[in-house]
């Protein structure tokens, strides 16, 4: 999932760049080279749709880092707790070896240890 939505915000990232370029501050740009599109949408249609599709990309790849680094951190502290409890492991037969190693003295019943 997390490499998916990597893919997919390089993809919206590539696609914003060429957006961008294509947008003329003036009204201009690359739009004004496409002739035949001014005469179905118009240059004025042109550069409202260029200009949703511009924020649109940037709203999608603000809430896809969001996801993406949800899921990074989620996997980041998974992947400490799996160290621990492996850690743990390896030193639980470490620490019965100390234990079993020093037996307690034997106390009778209703006496205290010295």
């Amino acid at each position: 999932m997390f490499n998916l939505l990597i893919v997919l915000i390089v993809i919206a990232a590539i696609l914003l760049v060429v957006i961008v370029l294509a947008q003329n501050p003036k009204g201009g740009g690359l739009a004004q080279g496409f002739s035949s599109s001014n005469q179905f949408m118009g240059v004025q249609n042109t550069n409202k749709f260029l200009t949703k599709a511009t924020w649109s990309l940037v709203g999608f790849i603000a809430f896809a880092s969001i996801i993406s680094a949800g899921i990074a951190i989620n996997r980041n502290q998974a992947a400490q707790t799996q160290s621990e409890v492996i850690s743990d492991i390896k030193e639980a037969p470490a620490q019965q070896q100390q234990q079993s190693a020093a037996p307690a003295a034997a106390v009778p019943f209703g006496e205290q240890a010295q």
